[in-house]
């Protein structure tokens, strides 16, 4: 993937990051492995969501357990793209095990928080929105428009309002969280927010593509 083609995230930066990548690259850790591992605290993690309605009275550990799956997520997401570039490694299917799982993921993420909300359709709809984004992301730079990785709602801005809920249903009282209500908020918002990013990238795109006409 070309450097113009990957997310700006400022944690690649960070020292400790460049040490876990490092570790990696060492060991001859496979990156299409780091995104399998990824995707797999990703199922994870919509389960973990879904098992608060399933044991409700292990709720708090299980909204815990799903935000750190998630962040586990997204660091394996960071770390797969730095140790193919560390170690000069360029997989003929490394697009496929970038863009596929976080399909997965995302998926299994917000259909775990509709089940925790009492509406699979609800996490269903997110779900889709979410892969909307991405969708026209990869549409519009096929037809020759820049990778546009903005928000409002995007892959990172998803995951931080679905880990700032989990932890806040993890410590805050049952009485006052209200279990089903915080998550069908927060999927209404990633909802709304992911069919506004789709709109924005499209009409960005749009207008990069008659720019270059």
């Amino acid at each position: 993937m070309e450097a113009s083609d990957r997310r700006p995230i400022a944690a690649r930066n960070m020292a400790v990051t460049q040490r876990m990548a490092a570790a990696l690259v060492a060991r001859g850790a496979s990156p299409n492995g780091i995104s399998v591992a990824g995707m797999l605290a990703g199922l994870a993690a919509g389960v973990a969501f879904a098992a608060v309605v399933w044991l409700p009275g292990m709720a708090w550990l299980f909204w815990l357990l799903g935000a750190l799956l998630v962040q586990g997520r997204l660091m394996a997401n960071l770390l797969d793209g730095m140790v193919a570039i560390g170690r000069g490694v360029a997989s003929p299917v490394g697009e496929l095990f970038n863009e596929v799982p976080d399909r997965v993921s995302d998926t299994a993420v917000l259909v775990g928080l509709g089940v925790a909300a009492g509406s699979v359709a609800l996490g269903l709809a997110a779900a889709l929105a979410a892969m909307a984004t991405a969708y026209v992301r990869t549409t519009a730079r096929a037809a020759g428009a820049p990778s546009d990785f903005g928000g409002p709602m995007a892959k990172q801005h998803r995951m931080a309002v679905v880990t700032a809920m989990a932890l806040w249903c993890a410590v805050i009282p049952p009485s006052w969280r209200g279990d089903a209500w915080t998550p069908w908020v927060v999927l209404v918002v990633i909802l709304l927010g992911s069919l506004v990013t789709t709109w924005l990238r499209l009409s960005r795109a749009a207008a990069a593509l008659r720019a270059k006409a």
